[in-house]
């Protein structure tokens, strides 16, 4: 019987047919194991009609034996009647059975090898398909993973093209330059309007600060005890005083903000310079 190499061929031709026309690979694995599962299924039929038939052959040589006994015990019932001639009739069909016992078991044994050939064939067959089930989940995953790294590897290869950093780059300098263009044009207009009040407050706002920051660093100098703690002013009554009076009490907090005259305050210094000036500090103050 050549039960699973007809249906190896079968299943051979159908996944070969498959992959030639495969356009999407999961589909087709799963397809694939269908007619797997269908060819299992024809496959289990014909190993059920090997054991049936296998199964008939010992049913017959099991009856076939009986008769064969059956006859031989007539046989001897003729003989002890006094029945010779009835005796070798009975001895005729018993060696009739015999014989095709004989046929039929060794008829049987065959048919019983082969069914368990097909049997442990169909085991194999059924362990291929469940290998086959477990592969086609590996590959469908390396086929999705297959399909990720072509979309990274896609977009990846999108990005390497400029053109669209360079239209950023583009509208961002042309964003700086309108807000450059706004800026000087503000202070076109404020040098046309010849309107300094906004200025001179800022200015003296600016010195409000600058006079804030000294306060700051006298009362640190008397927390370190460097100069002694500024007592408390009393509130200075207004009263009716001459010019001149008034000139030194200007002068006198001229002096106190630290200001001379119409002299500006030093320039602001940038975080690096200040930062190593204080490393300078620090180092002079360790090796001391």
């Amino acid at each position: 019987m050549n039960i699973f190499s007809r249906f190896s061929t079968m299943i051979k031709s159908n996944i070969n047919d498959l992959i030639s026309r495969a356009e999407n690979p999961e589909k087709m694995l799963n397809q694939i194991i269908i007619d797997m599962r269908d060819q299992l299924a024809k496959a289990k039929r014909e190993v059920a009609g090997a054991i049936a038939d296998e199964r008939k052959l010992q049913r017959q040589l099991a009856d076939s034996k009986k008769e064969k006994q059956a006859w031989e015990k007539r046989a001897m019932l003729a003989v002890q009647q006094g029945r010779d001639d009835l005796a070798k009739q009975a001895l005729l069909r018993q060696q009739e059975h015999a014989e095709q016992a004989a046929a039929l078991e060794q008829t049987w044994q065959a048919q019983a090898a082969e069914t368990e050939k097909l049997k442990g064939s169909l085991r194999q067959l059924n362990d291929k398909i469940e290998e086959a089930k477990r592969k086609r989940n590996l590959l469908i995953a390396k086929q999705k993973r297959a399909q990720a790294q072509r979309r990274i590897h896609e977009t990846m290869s999108g990005l390497s093209d400029t053109s669209a950093f360079e239209a950023f780059n583009r509208m961002a300098e042309k964003i700086d330059e309108e807000e450059r263009r706004n800026l000087a044009q503000a202070e076109v207009n404020e040098a046309l309007t010849g309107d300094t009040l906004e200025t001179e407050f800022v200015r003296l706002e600016a010195g409000s600060d600058a006079s804030d920051v000294d306060d700051k660093l006298l009362a640190l100098k008397a927390k370190m005890g460097l100069i002694a703690a500024p007592e408390a002013e009393a509130p200075k009554q207004l009263g009716a005083g001459s010019g001149t009076s008034d000139a030194g009490d200007a002068d006198d907090a001229g002096k106190a903000d630290g200001k001379d005259g119409g002299s500006s305050e030093p320039p602001p210094i940038r975080d690096a310079e200040l930062i190593e000036e204080f490393e300078k500090l620090e180092q002079g103050g360790g090796g001391s």
